[in-house]
């Protein structure tokens, strides 16, 4: 199968974990964007959920859908988030944030009772920051300073753009994305990275997923901690 129907499988699969009534985070990315889709078409058969997004863009589709949606402050638990990722190891570590969003998908991630990501075999990996950097939202203040600070742990620093322009994230700060050979103590370095002033959060998902739904050649392949 091409990467896009394997991206489906996983993505519509997820959708059949909703239930009536349920509190469900709308994750963000190509892949989501398929369970978003689905979950779109049993909303106007009836099925009674509300969804809190993780980006400006889900958010967008989300409203195309006719999900209804809500926030944190309403609802401060969730039942039941679905997210992709862009690695993702054999503990469910993950790197995420290629898309952006990384913040507020771990906050989202955070306040869920089950998270379930959703991938095509191709993030699946043995180790973490082999194949994709690890992204760092950085306040723009000392942002220099802080990828400086960065560059300590062995890594190669970027300053994400999009357009030649620099990439800004939903929380109006700046992405540094660090490529490493690989990353050998992912709850370490999540720690270490985030005790740095100036950085909001970093794309270092330990110990938050519940599931991993692959998408692979020979079907459905579900990874569970």
């Amino acid at each position: 199968m091409e990467r896009e129907e394997l991206k489906k499988l996983a993505g519509e699969k997820a959708v059949e974990f909703i239930e009536d009534g349920m509190i469900v985070g709308l994750g963000t990315g190509s892949t989501v964007e398929y369970s978003l889709r689905k979950l779109g078409k049993l909303v106007k058969e009836g099925l009674n959920i509300k969804g809190i997004p993780t980006s400006m863009h889900t958010k967008r589709i989300a409203r195309e859908e006719n999900i209804p949606l809500t926030n944190l402050e309403e609802n401060p638990e969730i039942d039941l988030t679905i997210d992709g990722a862009d690695e993702v190891d054999s503990n469910l570590n993950l790197i995420k944030g290629g898309g952006g969003a990384l913040t507020r998908e771990k906050i989202i991630a955070y306040h869920s009772k089950k998270v379930i990501i959703i991938v095509d075999d191709s993030k699946v990996v043995k180790a973490l920051g082999i194949d994709f950097a690890l992204p760092v939202e950085v306040l723009k203040f000392g942002y220099t300073s802080t990828k400086k600070i960065l560059e300590k742990f062995g890594c190669k620093v970027e300053f994400r753009k999009i357009m030649g322009e620099p990439f800004i994230t939903d929380n109006s700060n700046y992405l540094l994305d660090c490529e490493f050979e690989r990353i050998e103590d992912p709850e370490q370095l999540e720690m270490d990275i985030n005790s740095i002033p100036g950085v909001v959060e970093n794309g270092l998902f330990i110990g938050l997923a519940n599931e991993v739904i692959v998408g692979g050649k020979t079907g459905i392949i579900t990874l569970q901690t």
